[in-house]
């Protein structure tokens, strides 16, 4: 899921830049270094997460990574970092974890340097308040968002983000049916007749006036 994700993420870059210095938001186990790293060979990835074990559960991780990793426990919508720190702000997998969505948004912007870039995979609502995640997982409820509203989002914020850099992957592990009509040979809707249940996007700051 992660190399699909940074796959499609990557085809969406309007071109090649350097990224020097990689927020990872939500880092987890840290399975996301090792890929930033070879991807862009940043000069230095901090990975950030709410989970105050965050040294026991990405520290190996982190000091596998070939590129030098700093862990840090925090709060995504009340980052400590100036304006304007980041090259890049990885989110992958974690906003449907966060409440204080539109001040985590606000904060990414913030954080990022004008023409930095924020690489956005996250489920939608539909994935998120289908039976098997809600029996599976805790989530914040109440805040999930459909695609549409989390791009609505991302540009309300300020990012530049038009629809050549936002991808719908319709994957079947997200739908409820896990794509068993898709095996049997029923057709998968086109996007337009569907609610989606991913959303990746490239959202960029714009450079400063």
């Amino acid at each position: 899921m992660l190399r699909r994700a940074l796959n499609d993420l990557q085809g969406l870059l309007p071109a090649e830049g350097r990224y020097p210095l990689i927020l990872d938001v939500g880092c987890g186990f840290g399975h996301s270094f090792a890929e930033l790293a070879q991807r862009f060979q940043p000069e230095k990835i901090i990975g950030l997460d709410a989970d105050p074990g965050i040294e026991h559960r990405a520290g190996e991780a982190a000091r596998l990574c070939n590129r030098p990793v700093e862990l840090m426990f925090g709060n995504a919508a009340d980052m400590p970092w100036p304006d304007a720190t980041f090259d890049m702000v990885y989110c992958h997998q974690s906003f449907h974890h966060i409440v204080e969505q539109e001040a985590a948004m606000q904060e990414f912007f913030r954080v990022l340097k004008p023409g930095g870039v924020l690489l956005f995979a996250e489920s939608t609502r539909k994935y998120i308040h289908s039976l098997p995640i809600k029996l599976l997982f805790r989530h914040p409820m109440d805040v999930q968002k459909t695609a549409d509203e989390y791009i609505a989002m991302m540009r309300s914020t300020g990012f530049s983000l038009p629809d050549q850099r936002i991808s719908l992957p319709y994957l079947w592990w997200s739908r409820i049916d896990i794509g068993f009509l898709e095996w049997i040979g029923r057709p998968v809707p086109p996007q337009g007749q569907r609610e989606e249940t991913l959303v990746n996007a490239v959202a960029i700051k714009p450079q400063a006036n």
